[in-house]
This record gives C-alpha cells, structure tokens and sequence, in this order.
C-alpha cells in the first residue's frame, strides 16, 4: 500500500517536472536538460533582439529583460554546469544585445554558442560573446554599420554618437574573438555587396578563417565541447581546455 502511494507520489512529481520543462521552453525558449555527463542549460536567442521598445506581436523576438535575470540563475545554480546559446536572430536593439553578451561573456560557468540559419547585426557580439563559438557551415552573418531608426538630427554630434556606439561594438567583438580591427572595420564598411546597405555578409567557413568564430560545427560538436569545458576553476580562468584545442584546430587549418 505504501508502495503504491510512493510509486504515485513520484510519478505525479515526475509529470509536475516535464510540465515545468514544457512550460520553461514555450515561455523563455530555453531548456535544462540533465544527463550522466552534467547539467546543460540551452538558452535560444531567435529573432529580433527586443529592446526598450515592445516589438508588434506578430514579430518573433526575444526578450532581454527575460534574459538577463535568466543568465544570473544559471551562474549561481549549483546544479548546471554550463550554458549552450544557439543563435538564429536577424538582430535588434544594440543596447539589449550589448547588455546579453556581456553577461554571457563575464559568465565564469563554460559557455559555448551556435550560430545556426544566421547571426546578424547584434548577433554577431552574442555569437562571439561565449567561451567557444561554433557556427554552421551554412549559416551567415551580416556585419554592418549602427542603424538608427527614428528622427535623426543632422549635426556632428550625431554622427559622432554614431562612431562611439560603433566603437563599442568593434571593440567587444575584437575583444572576444581573434578577428583584427581592421578586417572587422573592413567588412562593416564595404560597399558593393548588399544591395541596399553598407556592409558584408560571411559564411561559416570565412568566419572561421577571418578568426570571428572559433569553429565550423553542429549541436553534437558544440554539446561534446561543453561536456569538455566541466572544470569551473579553469572556465574562471576565462580560457577551458577545449578552447584552447579548438583554437589550435582553427590555426592548423588557416
């Protein structure tokens, strides 16, 4: 009889955890999923990055104000032991997607990124901001100058607001990946290649080798370097192990 009840009692709460799992994935697109190997939280960034102004509801986006309070959980918990971040946005808000990859970028948990479909605008500083980058071979990334949307007076002053939000992008991405200041000045200021805009557009393979991401891989290579990145002390020293092999990978093959 106790047994009965006991049997029911776990299953009742087993099914109460599958709903909070469904429920965690319908309202923040995110996941924890617990296997022999760790605890992985996976954290989607999709569509456009939503800022201080509220996107119309037909617009797929993602929330940072849901974000940033969830990036805090994760590296407090004692039970996930790294973060996964795939990424298929068009970009968005500058400021929110700042914010997001500084935060994932100060995370002292292993982190690693996806960039699967593409990694536009902002997303290009949330593709490099974790530890170890991946993208597929067939994603793209659009890399382009600050856009403002609104009115916009036309005095010096702006355009020198301009340059410093430019800047601040250049520098983190520079800062967080291997790519040089120049090629990434470069490809934002290209002229002929976007039919209606200034800019580039990179594919998996060229981001690899201009040093923008670490690696060409799918979910299973970003999920193994995860599993090997467990070592919280060396993820706090900023480089894990398997971003160092990794990096010598890359450099072989350039």
């Amino acid at each position: 009889m106790d047994e009965t009840r006991q049997r029911q009692e776990t299953g009742g709460e087993d099914a109460e955890e599958r709903d909070s799992r469904q429920q965690q994935i319908v309202d923040m697109g995110s996941a924890t999923i617990k296997t022999e190997k760790g605890t992985i939280h996976t954290l989607t960034i999709v569509g456009q990055i939503e800022g201080h102004q509220i996107l119309p509801p037909t617009s797929k986006s993602t929330k940072y104000e849901h974000v940033m309070p969830l990036l805090a959980s994760v590296e407090e918990s004692d039970e996930v032991d790294g973060l996964l971040i795939l990424l298929n946005t068009v970009g968005g808000d500058i400021e929110a997607g700042l914010a997001i990859s500084e935060l994932i970028s100060s995370m002292r948990k292993p982190t690693v990124s996806l960039v699967l479909g593409g990694g536009h605008s902002i997303g290009v500083p949330l593709a490099v901001s974790a530890k170890v980058s991946f993208i597929a071979p067939s994603a793209a990334m659009t890399i382009h100058p600050v856009r403002l949307s609104g009115t916009v007076i036309g005095v010096s002053q702006t355009f020198n607001y301009f340059e410093r939000i430019q800047d601040r992008i250049i520098t983190f991405v520079t800062r967080n990946s291997r790519v040089k200041r120049e090629d990434f000045t470069k490809l934002m200021l290209q002229t002929g290649e976007l039919a209606a805009d200034i800019g580039s557009v990179i594919y998996g393979e060229q981001a690899v080798q201009l040093g923008l991401i670490d690696r060409i891989g799918g979910l299973a290579d970003a999920l193994e370097c995860l599993h090997g990145c467990a070592s919280f002390e060396e993820a706090a020293a900023g480089k894990t192990m398997c971003h160092s092999i990794y990096l010598f990978i890359t450099i072989d093959r350039l």
